[in-house]
């Protein structure tokens, strides 16, 4: 079972992610903030990330660049969740260290076949 580090500041949107990702079997674990979810990633050696970007305490964007500069921990793959979809977003979610982005309001059936992709590298 994967085990997927879910990084979302709106109590709407993690319960329904987590819900749903539980449902389709994979091991979720919540972190509320940017900081909260660089503490958790160490601690749970996820096989994922879902990450919001716009987050409190440390923004989405400096906690992939902190994971990233990390070199005591594996490569985590890091799916940027943002509702910014806006020219240049993408590669600026990118540039930060995400290996992908989807954006907001979250399309499931789309999210869960990204997240199969990149945990069949």
């Amino acid at each position: 079972m994967a085990r997927i580090l879910l990084v979302e500041d709106h109590e709407e949107i993690w319960d329904f992610l987590s819900r749903r990702l539980k449902r389709k079997g994979y091991d979720v674990v919540l972190a509320h903030d940017g900081q909260d979810a660089v503490d958790k990633a160490r601690a749970s050696n996820p096989d994922i990330i879902l990450l919001d970007m716009n987050l409190p305490v440390m923004d989405g964007w400096t906690a992939a660049r902190t994971l990233r500069s990390d070199s005591s921990l594996p490569r985590m793959p890091i799916i940027a969740l943002t509702a910014h979809a806006m020219s240049g977003d993408r590669e600026k979610t990118l540039a930060a260290g995400c290996d992908d982005y989807h954006p907001k309001p979250v399309d499931f059936a789309k999210l869960v076949t990204q997240i199969d992709a990149i945990l069949a590298r």
